[in-house]
């Protein structure tokens, strides 16, 4: 079967849907169940939140090697070895009993875990989809928007049920369940490998970061997703919290309404951004970032008042409005810096870019437990509008100083 036609360019996307499911899903549920972690394991604001940074960081950490080893080994084997691992380590965070059991289970194992999947995931799809790009990643993206709601619905319900230990042991057992039909179902189609003869060749590691930091439209699309990231941590770590405690919210309300409002209008904003990309990227190609970037900078008035509504209905319109403003933006992360990178370095470029986002992310959870009891999460959260205007603001300026010179081609079919 060819790569790029027919029905298994479709049917490679339904895997790695249910694949970031999960890996959406178990990186989510945590947050959710944080008052009743906080509550039986005895642990502060500030430890909390040091777990879900260093969650962040070690993804931050491991993305750029799993980066490099998506366009030096097969896809495949990475795919299923890493839902595998992380969920395994989902599991065996419902076994903990302190901070260290937390943080070596959750912060280090599943995080390392899922770092390796996103890099050779979106470079799969972008070998298989030319034309269909934006919206094949887009339906990928929805995957991320359906893990949150249920992690946030069902996850509350086994925690109000039977505990949040039991949370992990289900989402988790669930997960070896999928690696091991993934390992059966993916292991028998020919898959694509566009650097296949440059398999652990010397000197592809130097080629593939100069093919990235040569191009400052990659750079900035990378500093501009750093905000998006930023922003993403800071609300899926304390938005449940914060109903929880300012609207006097149940923790399955809390963990549903946190999360439902606004992932379901970014599953339409993805769409509709994918959508558009593609329509209007065959009369220019820049137009994607532009796309992009109004993303951003509509959602940033919408993150402001989100943080300072005074009921729960409000807070839901603004959750609503954010949400499908970034799903805008989440159409198009890797579509635009696709534009400027040639295929064989696409994994390793994902890699580089995420560390950097990861990085940057894994500061926001950590800073708003610290600020939290003297600014309060109302104003925390506000605050994050900032870094929407700045990516926006990124965005553009290499889409107007840079991108003609480092745009890979201008065949529309390859855009």
């Amino acid at each position: 079967m060819k790569s790029n036609t027919g029905f298994y360019k479709w049917e490679l996307l339904i895997w790695l849907w249910l694949a970031f499911f999960f890996n959406q899903a178990d990186r989510q549920i945590f947050n959710i169940l944080l008052p009743l972690i906080k509550i039986d394991l005895q642990l502060t604001d500030v430890q909390l939140g040091l777990i879900s940074s260093l969650f962040i960081l070690v993804i931050g950490i491991f993305i750029p090697i799993a980066g490099v080893v998506g366009d030096m080994f097969s896809k495949k084997r990475i795919i299923w070895i890493s839902v595998l691992f992380w969920s395994i380590a989902t599991l065996l965070t419902g076994a903990s009993t302190g901070l260290i059991h937390l943080i070596l289970f959750r912060s280090i194992a599943v995080g390392g875990g899922e770092a390796f999947y996103a890099p050779s995931a979106n470079a799969l799809i972008g070998e298989y989809h030319k034309k269909t790009r934006a919206l094949a990643m887009s339906v990928h993206q929805t995957s991320l928007y359906a893990g949150v709601i249920l992690s946030g619905t069902l996850g509350g319900l086994i925690a109000q049920w039977y505990g949040w230990k039991f949370a992990f042991y289900i989402f988790g057992g669930t997960g070896i369940v999928l690696a091991a039909l993934l390992a059966w179902r993916i292991k028998s189609i020919q898959l694509i490998n566009t650097v296949s003869t440059n398999h652990v060749r010397a000197g592809f590691i130097k080629e593939a970061v100069l093919a990235l930091f040569k191009k400052p439209t990659a750079i900035l699309l990378g500093m501009a997703f750093a905000c998006l990231v930023f922003v993403n941590v800071a609300y899926l770590t304390w938005m449940p919290t914060f109903l929880h405690e300012k609207f006097k919210l149940s923790i399955v309300e809390a963990g549903f309404s946190s999360m439902f409002y606004h992932h379901i209008f970014a599953f339409a904003g993805v769409i509709f951004g994918g959508w558009c990309s593609d329509k209007f990227a065959l009369k220019s190609s820049g137009n994607r970032l532009i796309i992009q970037s109004v993303g951003l900078l509509l959602g940033a008035p919408f993150i402001l008042a989100m943080g300072q509504a005074e009921n729960a209905s409000y807070t839901y319109v603004m959750l609503a409005a954010f949400g499908f403003c970034r799903g805008i933006y989440e159409a198009n992360t890797y579509t635009t810096l696709f534009l400027v990178i040639e295929p064989q370095y696409r994994s390793t470029s994902v890699g580089i870019i995420s560390m950097f986002a990861f990085i940057t992310g894994a500061i926001a959870p950590v800073l708003l437990g610290y600020l939290k009891p003297g600014m309060g999460l109302s104003n925390g959260l506000s605050s994050l509008s900032v870094a929407y205007l700045i990516g926006g603001v990124l965005i553009l300026v290499a889409l107007i100083k840079f991108y003609k010179r480092d745009v890979v081609s201008t065949n529309p079919q390859e855009l």
